[in-house]
């Protein structure tokens, strides 16, 4: 059973710990590719955002590509 919850954990970690990087490319970069009016706001609206980014950021991925390509 600790070997479950350990394997768990890890793999929650390793999830956040990507989250966390994505995080930061998003609050630099990543939000400003997805969305362009975030240009025009302050960079506390951007950082509001990095939890999120952090939560989801499987799905922004993607999202960054799709815009990438059109």
């Amino acid at each position: 059973m600790i070997t479950v919850i350990n394997s768990i954990l890890t793999i929650l970690g390793i999830y956040f710990g990507i989250g966390l990087l994505f995080g930061i490319y998003f609050f630099l970069a990543g939000a400003r590719k997805i969305d362009p009016i975030i240009n025009d706001s302050k960079w506390t609206v951007r950082l509001l955002l990095v939890p999120g980014a952090v939560a989801t950021w499987p799905f922004l991925i993607s999202k960054l590509f799709k815009t990438e390509k059109q």
